[in-house]
């Protein structure tokens, strides 16, 4: 693996000046018949699939002409994102390639996000990482990771930015999906007025918000809403978790996917409809992968900072938007979310 860059930003600080400017030489130095490879996190959203996709269209206004993109696991594109620009830019992970000239992750915060693509990493001439996740490992060798930055798109627009790469309505939808999906149509905490200002840059290139947020917010199926209708009568309030700042929790099984003849990516969405609880400050999903292993998803709204109890289990994440692997029953997984409730207390 690509050893990393000296001088580089410390972890918790954005990149630096040294940083963004050793990103964009390894994309300058690419000769004509260079090979990129382009990867984003298992189970892709928004903004791994729209910043992968945005920048690989800008890649390709630049002129690189040999370019993949994919991800880890089966290849299929989540429904509400099979009419991304730059799709056919996408590959199955096994049709790769497997010794590329320049790998290019997005919005992984570890390795283990990239599944059985990690090998790529050591076979890549070079490695470059953006993210915006605070814990983030610095893995690669050319680290763009912004904790402060509202979604890894808002650092897929600042390096196309550098390297002189116009937005045009393509790339810009791309980044639009990937911003507006991680600030929850621009309602979460890290919507501040710069993210406003990349919003009003992207719009202005003629794409169309009202259209792109039905098809991503308000678009699904009866049978998932059946689904969530199901699963939400199974939600159990907590006031006395987190110190008192309680908890509301429920999950979801392959049951009850297979019953509805719904796919498990309808799940992603089912934590906007348990975080509203107003008597709990930490919401959780468990969406259960095998009989005994869960992708848990946790929400915060000030309090907690999640992001510290889905490291201690082995995750990570934000402070108000984390996530990780549980491993056991609904209840042995909920007991160990609970145990470190009162340890993530924020209290600034």
């Amino acid at each position: 693996m690509t050893a990393p860059a000296e001088g580089g930003a410390p972890a918790g600080a954005g990149p630096t000046d040294t940083d963004w400017a050793a990103a964009a030489a390894a994309v300058r130095g690419l000769s004509a018949d260079a090979r990129v490879l382009l990867i984003c996190h298992v189970n892709p959203d928004g903004d791994a699939l729209g910043s992968m996709l945005g920048f690989g269209l800008g890649l390709r206004r630049f002129g690189v002409r040999q370019l993949q993109a994919t991800f880890p696991g089966p290849p299929g594109v989540p429904e509400p994102f099979r009419w991304l620009p730059g799709l056919d830019l996408l590959v199955p992970q096994d049709d790769a390639y497997p010794d590329p000239d320049l790998v290019i992750c997005f919005d992984a915060a570890s390795e283990s996000r990239l599944g059985d693509l990690v090998d790529r990493l050591d076979k890549a001439g070079a490695a470059l990482v953006l993210d915006h996740h605070a814990s983030n490992t610095r893995f690669g060798g050319i680290h763009l990771v912004d904790p402060h930055a509202a979604a890894t798109s808002v650092v897929a627009e600042g390096l196309l930015d550098r390297l002189g790469v116009p937005l045009d309505a393509e790339i810009a939808t791309c980044l639009y999906v990937a911003l507006s999906t991680d600030t929850g149509s621009f309602r979460f905490e890290a919507t501040t007025p710069a993210v406003h200002e990349m919003a009003a840059r992207l719009l202005a290139t003629g794409i169309h918000p009202g259209d792109i947020s039905r098809r991503i917010f308000d678009t699904r199926p009866f049978g998932a809403v059946r689904l969530f209708g199901e699963v939400l009568v199974r939600a159990r309030l907590e006031p006395a978790a987190a110190a008192g700042r309680g908890l509301v929790w429920t999950y979801a099984t392959q049951e009850d996917l297979a019953r509805h003849d719904q796919p498990a990516y309808v799940l992603e969405a089912l934590i906007d409809s348990v975080r509203c609880t107003a008597e709990a400050d930490v919401s959780c999903v468990l969406k259960q992968v095998s009989p005994a292993e869960w992708a848990v998803s946790l929400r915060s709204k000030g309090a907690v900072d999640v992001s510290a109890v889905a490291v201690a289990l082995g995750g990570g994440g934000h402070r108000f938007a984390a996530g990780f692997t549980g491993r056991g029953s609904v209840d042995e997984v909920v007991d160990r979310i609970r145990a470190e409730l009162d340890g993530a207390l924020l209290t600034g």
